[in-house]
C-alpha cells in the first residue's frame, strides 16, 4: 500500500510510523472538525489518511511567536492540504519540505514599482502564504477547524503549490501532464472566460452597492454574497486559481451555479465532485431528520 510512495520526501518506514500514530479516534476526531470532509466514501477516506500520513512524513513541521505544535494540530493541517491531492500524485507537493505555523495572522513585507519606476515598500496582514520552493506559511487562528464555512487558507495555499509546480509561477495553470483528456489551449480559454465573467460581475455588484453602504464593511455583504467567490479572486488568474480551488471543496453550491464551466474544469482536473458528495451528506441528514 505504501510502495507508490518509496523515493516521495519519505520512506515507506516513515509513512507508516505516521499512519501508526493516526488513531481511528483522532482521525474520526480531525474529519468531524471540517464538516467538508463529511461524505467520503470508504476508499477515499483511506486514500486521505495515507496522503495525510505522507505529508506528516515529509513535510517538516515548525512554529514561530510562542505556538507550541501538536498532533492534533500537525494532522489537521495535512488532512486538510492533503484533500486537493486526493486523486492525484503526491509528486505534485514536492521540491519543497516545510509548513510553518503562526498562531494568528501575520505579515509580509512587500516591495512593489510602479509605472513611474518608483518603489514602494509596505506590510500586509496575511493569513497564508506559499512560496515557491520554499515553506507553506500558515495563521493557525485561519486554519483550524470552525473558522469561516466558505474559505479555507489551508486549501488556499496549496492550490498554490500546485500551481507553482508546473512553471514556478502561479498564474493559474497547474500542471496538465497527468490529464491527457485536459488540453492546455482548454484550461486557458475557460480560465481566461470564466475570470472575465467573474471580474465583470464583481464590478456590477460594487456598482450596485448603495452610496451610503461602505463597500470595505460587513454591511457590503448582501451584495457580495450573491457572487460565486471572494472578491480577492479577481486580483489574478493564480488568486482566481486558489479561491475557486477553497470554493470547489468547501462551497461548491455556490460556485458550481456562478461558474459551472470553471466548476466542470476543476472537478476533471481533481478528479473529485464536492458537488455530489456533499449533496449526498445532506440527503442522509433529510432522511434522519423524518
Amino acid at each position: 500500500m505504501f510502495r507508490w510512495l518509496a523515493g516521495r520526501g519519505a520512506t515507506q518506514r516513515q509513512v507508516e510510523r505516521q499512519l501508526a500514530m493516526i488513531t481511528d479516534e483522532l482521525w474520526s476526531q480531525t474529519l468531524s472538525g471540517h464538516v467538508f470532509l463529511r461524505g467520503l466514501s470508504p476508499l477515499e477516506d483511506q486514500s486521505l489518511r495515507l496522503r495525510s500520513a505522507w505529508l506528516l512524513a515529509s513535510k517538516r513541521f515548525g512554529a514561530v511567536q510562542g505556538m507550541t505544535l501538536t498532533e492534533e494540530i500537525m494532522l489537521s493541517i495535512s488532512v486538510q492540504a492533503a484533500l486537493p491531492i486526493l486523486k492525484l500524485d503526491t509528486v505534485l507537493y514536492e521540491r519543497w519540505t516545510e509548513i510553518i505555523l503562526y498562531p494568528g495572522g501575520f505579515v509580509i513585507p512587500y516591495h512593489e514599482t510602479d509605472e513611474n519606476g518608483v518603489v514602494h515598500e509596505y506590510l500586509q496582514e496575511a493569513s497564508g502564504e506559499a512560496w515557491e520552493g520554499g515553506p507553506v506559511i500558515l495563521s493557525w487562528e485561519d486554519a483550524r477547524s470552525g473558522t469561516a464555512h466558505n474559505a479555507n487558507v489551508v486549501i488556499h495555499e496549496f492550490a498554490h503549490k500546485l500551481d507553482m509546480h508546473a512553471n514556478s509561477e502561479a498564474d493559474g495553470m497547474p500542471s496538465l501532464s497527468a490529464h491527457p483528456h485536459l488540453s492546455t489551449k482548454h484550461w486557458r480559454e475557460v480560465l481566461k472566460s470564466s475570470f472575465t465573467e467573474f471580474t465583470t460581475a464583481l464590478s456590477e455588484t460594487e456598482g450596485a452597492i448603495p452610496a451610503h453602504v461602505d463597500p470595505e464593511t460587513d454591511e457590503a455583504a448582501p451584495w457580495f454574497d450573491l457572487l460565486p467567490l471572494d472578491p480577492y479572486a479577481a486580483t489574478d488568474t493564480g488568486e482566481f486559481f486558489a479561491v475557486s480551488t477553497e470554493a470547489f471543496f468547501v462551497d461548491p453550491v455556490r460556485l458550481e451555479r456562478g461558474l459551472p464551466c470553471w466548476y466542470d474544469l476543476l472537478a476533471q482536473y481533481y478528479r473529485q465532485d464536492p458537488l455530489t458528495r456533499l449533496a449526498g451528506v445532506k440527503e442522509n441528514q433529510r432522511a434522519t431528520w423524518r
